[in-house]
């Protein structure tokens, strides 16, 4: 499933708060990250980067796809563990210097049945959600401040 905006900022802001997961609890509209220390800003596939839930437990997040400025997409899995099979990632599409439509999709149809419990929050998980941290990015991009 998907979602997008456009947002009235540039691809670099818009980038600099998706690939730096310190960044990410304050835009995250299903309002499921608590933290992720600092100094984890990704800059390539195969980087790890791990975020703390809202119930305490921790993620190690995998990056499968990067484009500096355009493209990041992860895969999350407890710690020492494979990824189950769902993955998480944002597009942006520069619509002049100023504008970008940002495009969040949440992709679980690798997940095995016997994931029972992911499979039915993956199901819970709607467009809505996504556009929901859409809008909180671009109150961030858009305004003065982080």
């Amino acid at each position: 499933m998907r979602a997008s905006r456009d947002i009235a900022a540039g691809t670099e802001r818009i980038f600099e708060l998706i690939a730096d997961p310190a960044k990410q609890p304050s835009w995250d509209g299903n309002d499921n990250l608590a933290e992720a220390v600092a100094g984890q800003r990704v800059h390539g596939t195969g980087e790890i980067f791990r975020t703390t839930l809202t119930n305490g437990t921790v993620r190690e997040n995998r990056v499968v796809e990067f484009e500096e400025g355009r493209r990041i997409a992860w895969i999350p899995a407890e710690p020492g563990h494979e990824p189950p099979g769902h993955l998480w990632r944002w597009e942006l599409e520069p619509l002049g210097e100023t504008h970008t439509r940002v495009t969040h999709t949440y992709d679980w149809t690798r997940l095995a049945p016997s994931e029972t419990m992911r499979l039915q929050k993956a199901r819970a998980t709607t467009p809505d959600w996504l556009r929901a941290s859409i809008d909180r990015l671009a109150v961030l991009a858009e305004g003065a401040g982080e």
